[in-house]
């Protein structure tokens, strides 16, 4: 049976674990694969996901799930694609959260064991990069191996993939049907993608206010201290720009002089900083619009994680909760990214000659 023969009789289908708001679906979706499930603990992440990407969503504890259970999502005959990010705290330098030994690893060892008793034709995992200096991790690729996977892994610069942001982040891909690996960079510099690509074209708003033609163009508040120090801010610069009068304690002591990047604005011309979680508060990185006196605003976060404009993350009935939504913005895999593993994907599928079941 030829490559092409067997990619018509056995099609492709996605699984996504921790799918978050969607960000990995969809890309994979715009790569052409056909996403039958996303699952998630997060009952906020149901809306975006089913408006945007189209599919069933699960409101589940992964923990808590059966590979019996995950199996039956997969149509008959399917090539099983198995889509994983574990919430990445224990890991993250942006944590500010402890957490217990316990359930650092509690996650990602339940991926493990769920992929060795399902046993999907390939896995995708997107993590921060950080986790590869985790003996667990080692686990995780031995586990692999054992269970027949050829695998490879890299921390992708994610501005070679046309997501404006300096982010990197861990990117492994497991198959069994061979050799498997990340499609070539499609962007190299100076054609990164900048701030100015993604958000210039918004409509100008005020701190505290939203856009009235999109209420997720919405930024959040200032105190009158804070709109003093951002009228002084520079793009790409920080706290150092301000008076000595406006600068906060913690920045005349040794330990706070290490924090450069915190109260800055973003430069047009330039990639933006990781988007996180806190994104909207100018205090909590270089999140400052590069010339409006404010932090960035939601949908210009949802832009820099390479979203659509149209992406929709709460439905229009709801009041919009900046820090919920920001949330959701924040963890989610870039689109381009997600794009960029899905076309990854489907050419490894296209290559194969074989796709045998143990």
């Amino acid at each position: 049976m030829n490559a092409e023969t067997n990619i018509r009789v056995r099609s492709p289908a996605v699984v996504d674990l921790f799918c978050g708001a969607g960000g990995l679906s969809y890309g994979m979706k715009l790569a052409g694969l056909d996403i039958v499930a996303g699952i998630d603990i997060d009952s906020a992440c149901r809306h975006p996901f089913e408006a945007n990407v189209g599919s069933e969503f699960y409101e589940m504890d992964v923990s808590q799930i059966s590979s019996e259970w995950l199996t039956s999502l997969y149509p008959r005959d399917s090539l099983r694609i198995l889509a994983g990010c574990a919430p990445c705290q224990p890991f993250s330098s942006y944590s500010r959260r402890r957490v217990e030994q316990g359930d650092n690893w509690r996650l990602l060892s339940k991926f493990s064991l769920l992929i060795r008793e399902v046993q999907p034709d390939v896995v995708t995992m997107e993590n921060v990069p950080r986790l590869t200096s985790h003996p667990n991790f080692d686990d995780f690729l031995n586990a692999l191996e054992k269970a027949k996977y050829k695998r490879s892994y890299g921390i992708i610069r994610c501005v070679r993939y046309g997501v404006p942001q300096t982010r990197r982040r861990l990117v492994l891909m497991a198959s069994r049907l061979g050799d498997i690996q990340m499609v070539p960079p499609t962007h190299a510099p100076p054609e990164f993608m900048t701030v100015k690509d993604s958000i210039y074209d918004l409509p100008g708003i005020e701190a505290g206010t939203s856009s009235p033609s999109d209420p997720l163009h919405i930024s959040s508040g200032l105190s009158e201290k804070n709109l003093k120090r951002i009228a002084h801010s520079k793009q790409g610069g920080s706290w150092r720009d301000w008076p000595a009068g406006l600068r906060a304690n913690c920045h005349t002591k040794q330990t706070g002089k290490s924090y450069p990047s915190v109260y800055g604005r973003m430069s047009w011309n330039l990639p933006g900083p990781t988007i996180t979680t806190q994104f909207h508060g100018f205090g909590n990185g270089r999140f400052g619009h590069p010339v409006q006196n404010r932090a960035i605003s939601l949908r210009e976060g949802a832009l820099l994680q390479t979203f659509p404009q149209d992406y929709s993350f709460v439905p229009e009935s709801d009041n919009i909760h900046i820090s919920r939504v920001a949330r959701l913005i924040g963890n989610a895999v870039p689109v381009k990214l997600g794009e960029a593993i899905g076309r990854s994907i489907i050419e490894h599928l296209e290559e194969s000659t074989d796709a045998p079941r143990g």
